[in-house]
């Protein structure tokens, strides 16, 4: 099928409020283009580089997403640009994207990343940590920033039940966050959890947006 036909394939297969972020990391313009021509707008990148050597040849109105670990000496390149920061899983990433956010002018949207998975090599936050990040006196300083929600990624297993559990966590870190620092800012909305493999078990755990790069682009 074309990426046309797989877009338009997925998005038959979700309810219309979760988002369709297309995963274009390692893809060329022209396939970025196709799926652009197919009404997708969002679009996610893992590198810095990658999505600013991108961003120039491609339609303006696009909404990029930085969705892979990010460094604090990379956000100034992307402060300008960025739709939404997928992946902050420290302090420090806020502090930067928050001064970054000031120089430019903008209120740069993020999600806190929370580590689900029983693997050891995925990045991201406990809900501790998470909590007393939002809990402490430095967060509140932040003009810059908008939390919208939480990010996270499951295991890579064949397992089901694990990865339906892992999603469940999830839900339930939002739902908490969501009651104890947020209760009175509906921008704070936004699940992103779900991938080409997982992304209808994520739907039924209260995923409201899904990053699908293979099923989308076919397989690198």
């Amino acid at each position: 099928m074309s990426i046309s036909e797989n877009i338009k394939s997925i998005r038959t297969a979700i309810p219309e409020d979760v988002t369709l972020i297309a995963v274009s990391k390692t893809k060329p313009a022209e396939m970025i283009k196709e799926a652009y021509e197919a009404g997708q707008r969002d679009f996610g990148e893992n590198r810095v580089q990658e999505m600013m050597d991108k961003a120039p040849l491609l339609p303006k109105d696009i909404r990029w997403h930085l969705i892979g670990h990010l460094q604090t000496n990379k956000v100034r390149y992307i402060a300008p640009f960025v739709h939404l920061i997928h992946s902050v899983d420290s302090m420090r990433l806020l502090e930067e994207i928050d001064k970054q956010g000031k120089k430019h002018g903008r209120r740069i949207d993020c999600l806190m990343q929370f580590h689900i998975a029983q693997e050891e090599t995925k990045f991201g936050l406990t809900e501790e940590e998470g909590r007393s990040i939002l809990t402490s006196p430095l967060f509140k300083e932040f003009n810059n920033i908008r939390i919208r929600g939480v990010m996270g990624m499951a295991s890579l297993t064949e397992d089901t039940l694990q990865i339906h559990t892992e999603f469940r966590a999830l839900k339930a870190i939002f739902e908490a966050i969501r009651s104890d620092a947020f209760e009175n800012e509906p921008s704070f909305d936004t699940i992103s959890m779900g991938m080409s493999g997982d992304y209808l078990i994520a739907i039924a755990e209260g995923s409201n947006m899904i990053r699908v790069g293979s099923s989308i682009f076919g397989v690198r």
